[in-house]
């Protein structure tokens, strides 16, 4: 009988959530909730952006922030990376994708009369090319691109950690604050005006 106690005790606990022993929802204050919904959508911000950025930031950032025990170096060095990686996510907002009469991806880069191909293939006919073209709209999406980028960083606390290691109170609110409006803010632009660009990094349809 103590056997048969013990074995249904153990497997109630193995259907017991592992962070039940830790302050629900009701009890968190409202700074951790904020930084809760913060973290739960960094995803999907980083769908918005070219996932080769977005992946090498994630791998270099702990690195090159010594896991947010930083010297002067370490900061010049994880600046660059953010500056490099939004600038990417600029000059990416520009490229596009399409697939040939075989069904090849071919990439180009889109310019103000057509689709400059930069794979080394054969360009397109400029009847073809003038429907990739830039627009204004592009600059708008690029911007946005490089905004959500840096509220990416911001949610990275190897990032924080190393430009602010023992930040004030205002500045703790100030970083848990801006990336959720840049986040609503360029995600309500990006689904008011969905760009027409297939950029690369991002998924290409089969069609």
């Amino acid at each position: 009988m103590a056997a048969t106690h013990l074995d249904a005790e153990l497997q109630h606990s193995e259907r017991r959530p592992l962070l039940s022993n830790r302050a629900d929802g009701n009890n968190m204050s409202p700074m951790q909730k904020a930084i809760g919904q913060t973290y739960q959508s960094t995803a999907h911000l980083a769908k918005l952006l070219p996932s080769g950025t977005v992946l090498s930031f994630q791998i270099l950032a702990p690195t090159l922030a010594k896991q947010g025990h930083c010297s002067d170096m370490n900061r010049m060095m994880t600046g660059g990376l953010v500056v490099l990686c939004a600038l990417s996510c600029f000059v990416l907002s520009f490229t596009d994708s399409f697939r040939d009469e075989e069904g090849k991806v071919r990439y180009g880069f889109a310019t103000f009369r057509g689709l400059w191909v930069i794979d080394g293939g054969a360009p397109l006919e400029p009847f073809a090319a003038a429907g990739f073209r830039m627009r204004i709209l592009d600059f708008v999406h690029a911007i946005v691109s490089a905004m959500i980028f840096v509220a990416i960083a911001l949610f990275d606390q190897n990032v924080v950690s190393c430009f602010y290691p023992t930040p004030s109170e205002d500045t703790k609110q100030l970083l848990t604050a801006l990336p959720v409006v840049i986040g609503v803010i360029g995600s309500m632009l990006f689904v008011s005006f969905p760009t027409t660009h297939h950029s690369i990094g991002s998924t290409l349809s089969s069609q």
